[in-house]
Formats: C-alpha cells, sequence, structure tokens
C-alpha cells in the first residue's frame, strides 16, 4: 500500500508475492496477538495479498475485520486469499491510508505491516490511524530497517543490492529505514501511551536460503524496482545481473546466515 506523493517500490509481480504470501500472524504480528480477542473489529491497513489479515481474521471472529489497499487490482489479492480460505467475515475497500474513509473511533484495533515504509507521510498517515481507532483501542505498526540487516558470509553484490534498494526507496518517496523511526513518529503523530519493540526475520537453513535468496535473485531482475533503477540509471542490467548472481552464491553457501530486524509499535489511542 502506498500513500500521497509515494511510490510503491516492489510491485506486485509473482517473486514480490512469494515473499508476501509467505507472512502469516506467527511471523509477522506476534507483538499484537496477545492483544486480539474474539469480537475484536479490526481494519488492515495495507493488506496486500491477504495471508497475514485473513490469519488475524481467524483470530478476531466473529469480530469484523476492514482489508484496504490503494486499488481494486491489489485488493482482488487478497480477496482471493479470504475465498480460498473460505472466509465470508472480512470487509474490502479501497483507501488511502493518508485519508481513510472511516468515521472517527470505528475500529478496537488498527493493524499496518510494512505499511509506513513506503508512504509519503508517515506521520499524517499514523495520526489518520489513531482517528479511525476508538479510544482505548490499538493501532499496532511493524516495519523494516534494511540498513540493520546483516547477513554472513559477507557477499559484495549484498552490500551492493542494500545501497540500490535504498536510494530506489527514498527516490520513490519512502523510508527504508522505517523501523528505527516508528517510535519518533507516533509520537510525532500524538501518541503518549506506546510500547515499542523489534524482532527479526532470520533464514539460516538450506531450505529457507534457497527459498528467499532465490526469490531476491528473481525479485532484482523482474520487480517493478528493476524497472525503476534501469529506468533512472541508477543501475545497470548487469549490476542487476550481478546482484542476481550474488543472491544466489549467499543461498548456495552452507553457512550462510541473514537477519532482517523489524520495529514494531503497540500506540494506545
Amino acid at each position: 500500500m502506498t500513500g500521497t506523493n509515494a511510490v510503491y517500490t516492489h510491485g506486485h509481480h509473482e517473486s514480490v508475492l512469494r515473499s508476501h504470501r509467505w507472512r502469516t500472524a506467527e511471523n509477522s504480528a506476534a507483538y499484537l496477538l496477545g492483544h486480539l480477542r474474539p469480537g475484536t473489529s479490526l481494519l488492515d491497513v495495507g493488506c496486500g495479498p491477504g495471508t497475514l489479515t485473513a490469519d488475524l481474521a481467524a483470530r478476531v471472529a466473529p469480530g469484523r475485520v476492514t482489508a484496504v489497499e490503494v486499488s481494486e487490482e491489489a485488493l482482488g489479492l487478497a480477496r482471493a486469499e479470504a475465498g480460498r480460505r473460505g472466509q465470508d467475515g472480512i470487509a474490502f475497500a479501497v483507501a488511502d491510508v493518508h485519508a481513510l474513509d472511516f468515521p472517527d473511533d470505528t475500529f478496537d484495533v488498527v493493524h499496518a505491516h510494512q505499511v509506513l515504509q513506503h508512504v509519503g507521510d508517515p506521520v499524517r498517515a499514523l495520526r489518520e490511524m489513531r482517528r479511525v481507532c476508538r479510544p482505548g483501542g490499538i493501532v499496532a505498526v511493524r516495519d523494516s530497517d534494511y540498513t540493520a540487516f546483516t547477513w554472513f558470509p559477507e557477499v559484495p553484490a549484498l552490500t551492493e543490492w542494500l545501497d540500490l534498494y535504498r536510494t530506489a526507496a527514498r527516490a520513490n518517496g519512502g523510508e527504508p529505514d522505517a523501523g528505527r523511526r516508528l517510535l519518533s513518529w507516533a509520537r510525532r503523530a500524538g501518541f503518549t501511551d506506546v510500547t515499542a519493540t523489534s524482532s527479526t526475520w532470520c533464514f539460516a537453513t538450506p531450505e529457507d536460503r534457497s527459498w528467499w535468496g532465490g526469490m531476491w535473485a528473481e525479485r532484482v531482475l523482474r520487480s517493478d524496482m528493476a524497472r525503476q533503477v534501469l529506468a533512472s540509471g541508477v543501475a545497470t542490467e548487469e549490476d542487476l545481473r550481478r546482484i542476481s548472481q550474488g543472491w544466489l552464491e549467499w543461498a548456495g553457501e552452507p553457512d550462510g546466515w541473514l537477519s532482517l530486524l523489524h520495529g514494531e509499535l503497540i500506540c494506545r489511542a
């Protein structure tokens, strides 16, 4: 989900969706799960392909869940996931997180996973999320912090990948190091009761390395990011092929290890 004056860096190529569909309540929203109860009303901002939305909906049922994205095309992915699971308790709507089309105090929980790093004004987005959250409810956000990603062994092409991604994301109006900024953004948005935590995704088994490294090896060649960096001239086809090969090199290392840091907030409205 992108916001005003920002371009979504990743796009919706199948290599991107492959990683997004891997996300579950357990691996992507563990910090929130203890706050959910049956009957909770929940807004999922930037629902993507809907696997995380569907997991959260199962946990709050029979509570009402609304999933929003910036286009009907993007929402179609989440609709399909809900249909595949036989879930009919999720409503879908096109929305911009900077100006949500819901009344004040509508939801018990407002959730956004990997959204604020891509929007033009994350503070304004958090204010809107707070507005539609009932008093005493929860605004929950989780975002990556790319500069804090770390891996072994050192593969020069992955350092090149990280620099290129951060450049592309900022050119698109986003902030790839959002995780470390969430607390600051929340305080600027007016929240005073905030619990800040962090968690990681770690890829270290042969199966995980093959999946994650192979996914990025394809993604740097075929996703929207590839088209963007080629069009802007910050990378060449040769650069992207070298980075793609670097991901495969890392995936093939028997001692390969990768940890991706995320910032998390539970904000009381």
